[in-house]
């Protein structure tokens, strides 16, 4: 036993953290790579290890041996034999199941059909068509025994006998054993993604070592030197989460997710990936501002052409070899139960690459999509995995593991992204609202906390007495927002700003002409404003840990000043409970959370 060890490993395998002992920043570093932060009040922190934390662990190269180390040099009492076994058993169950590749087959079309010829004589059809197939296979005869019997093997699998294809190349071939040859399925290369969605949720992740399809090739570079003038130099952990996702371009590479704060270049190390490729690349990205922004970087930072870039949107459609498109185009649909026309961009061109932009945003229907497109290299950019519909898996299996991951406070100490300061100002609920919220039904409770005109006095102040700061207000509810606007005489941009009228705004925030913006959820995602220092956050999604990795990226672009995160909070309302899932957030990226009661103007000297 070691006393002085920060952390307790529970049988249950929960984690607590003592945030006070000494070694819990290194502690808490360790284990970001495969641990999941559930809670974080002042003194203990508990993290949970789960099967989908072990796996994308184990897509990103961390080994079960290297999670049980970590426990055992910074538990406080012996590991639990119970929890090394599991660490062992759970995470070596990625890569039990692989997926390879298989044979094309002539399959007859209506074997049964007859026909006549030109004498008179009838005999069956002898029309066929090509299928490729897929290879299931594992060294596991107990696993085979439980695939076959599933729902998933009933309807997809087919029970076989392995042999290497005959037109593999030598480059695509994969090490098959003589014991995964015995246990064998086949399925249609169509039903790759599904397969694997579904073996997922039955507690068994695919490792798929099937060779990528090549894409149109498209020679792209990156420059020396920005257009711009500005010199341009790759990051090191940005060359790394692009080669950790090329890899050797052989079978089992090519497809994951990387893990990157905001502000911390991931735009650069899509760009970066594209220039390892060097084909035709389809782009997906958030709003309309966002596609403006990646197409602007693509000019500036690599020798792409206007001429080889598209804009895919509801204001322009048009395909070329770069096409950088929205979601909302993508599901967007003329009837509710109707099929998604845009939905055909994926087929258009022989992509060689999809980027996902901010992949935990990914809707519901582009995952069905992307359960299709499995022999296209693609890689999902995001701050965080964390999907408050809980379909993290979906992004595993669909658009692949996390190849990447680095602690934010890392790049934080390296001078890569700002330090920053959260602070919570907690205040009173204005009089004339308290009989409203206590008889309002629980949602109405939340607008009527999160509008509280107490907060209107604090904005105020907080942005006069901060007169060399560029600051953001940020806000979920448009009549809020607006009342700021119009009480600070600044620029507001919501939902309904045409794109045109925000990309303007924006371009005068990034140049210093407006020094102060009002926003909505529409800048929560993929927009660039580099020199915002402070960010006043008024109203919130009930909590929404992703939303607030995002809010807190808009001002954590490296900077001489130190970034400050203000989150008005009312007190004894449904607003401080939703602050958890704020708090778990900060406290998992290393960030401490200063709470400030306030009662009077002169409450504000605690917060600057």
């Amino acid at each position: 036993m070691q006393f002085d060890n920060p952390l307790i490993v529970q049988s249950d395998r929960t984690l607590l953290l003592d945030v006070h002992a000494p070694r819990a920043e290194e502690c808490r570093n360790a284990l970001i790579p495969f641990a999941e932060l559930e809670r974080s009040p002042e003194h203990l922190h508990t993290y949970r290890l789960t099967p989908l934390s072990l796996w994308n662990a184990s897509g990103a190269g961390f080994t079960p041996e290297q999670a049980v180390s970590v426990l055992k040099e910074f538990a406080r009492y012996d590991v639990p034999q119970n929890i090394e076994m599991w660490i062992t058993e759970t995470a070596g169950r990625f890569g039990k199941l692989r997926m390879v590749q298989g044979p094309s087959i002539e399959v007859p079309v209506n074997p049964d059909k007859i026909i006549t010829d030109d004498s008179g004589d009838a005999k069956k059809t002898e029309v066929t068509v090509k299928e490729e197939y897929l290879y299931l296979v594992t060294s596991s005869p107990f696993v085979a025994k439980q695939i076959a019997i599933s729902g998933t093997g009933r309807k997809y699998l087919t029970e076989c006998t392995y042999e290497e294809p005959a037109n593999i190349k030598s480059e695509d071939r994969v090490e098959v054993s003589e014991e995964e040859k015995k246990n064998c399925f086949m399925l249609l290369l169509t039903d790759r993604g599904t397969v694997k969605q579904e073996l997922l949720a039955l507690g068994w992740p695919v490792k798929d070592d099937v060779p990528m399809s090549e894409g149109d090739p498209l020679e792209v570079n990156l420059r020396k030197t920005c257009k711009s003038g500005r010199d341009f130099i790759l990051r090191d952990y940005q060359k790394e989460a692009a080669s950790a996702l090329v890899g050797n371009r052989g079978p089992g590479t090519g497809f994951g997710t990387i893990v990157l704060p905001c502000g911390a270049g991931k735009t650069i190390v899509g760009m970066t990936i594209m220039d390892l490729l060097k084909t035709n690349t389809l782009i997906i990205t958030t709003n309309i501002s966002a596609v403006h922004q990646w197409i602007n970087e693509l000019l500036d930072k690599t020798d792409l052409t206007e001429d080889q870039i598209a804009e895919y949107t509801g204001e322009n459609k048009t395909i070329k070899p770069v096409t950088v498109a929205t979601y909302q185009i993508l599901t967007w649909r003329p009837a509710k139960d109707g099929p998604y026309p845009h939905f055909s961009l994926f087929k258009e061109r022989k992509w060689g690459l999809i980027i996902y932009d901010e992949v935990h945003m990914l809707p519901a229907p582009v995952f069905r999509v992307t359960a299709e497109i499995q022999a296209i290299r693609r890689v999902g950019l995001t701050a965080t995995l964390v999907r408050e519909d809980h379909c993290e898996g979906h992004v595993f299996s669909l658009v692949g593991p996390k190849r990447y991951d680095v602690p934010w406070k890392d790049l934080e100490s390296n001078g890569w992204i700002a330090s920053a300061e959260c602070i919570e100002i907690r205040l009173n609920i204005a009089q004339d609202k308290e009989l409203e919220y206590a008889t309002a039904d629980q949602r109405s409770k939340h607008r009527i906390a999160s509008e509280n005109p107490e907060k209107l006095k604090i904005v105020q102040q907080l942005v006069e007495s901060n007169p060399e700061d560029k600051i953001l207000v940020i806000g979920q509810y448009l009549d809020q927002l607006s009342h700021i606007s119009k009480m600070l005489n600044v620029p507001i941009i919501t939902g309904r700003t045409p794109n045109e009228e925000r990309d303007r705004i924006y371009a005068d925030f990034r140049s210093g002409k407006i020094r102060v913006l009002v926003v909505s959820k529409v800048a929560n995602f993929a927009i660039d404003l580099p020199d915002a220092s402070l960010a006043i956050q008024v109203s919130g999604t009930f909590g929404s840990r992703q939303e607030e990795a995002q809010r807190l990226g808009r001002i954590l672009r490296p900077k001489e000043r130190k970034s400050r995160f203000y989150t008005l909070i009312t007190r004894n309302t449904v607003e401080e409970d939703f602050g958890s899932n704020r708090q778990k957030f900060l406290a998992e990226q290393g960030y401490t959370y200063r709470v400030v009661r306030y009662s009077s103007v002169t409450d504000l000297a605690e917060c600057q």
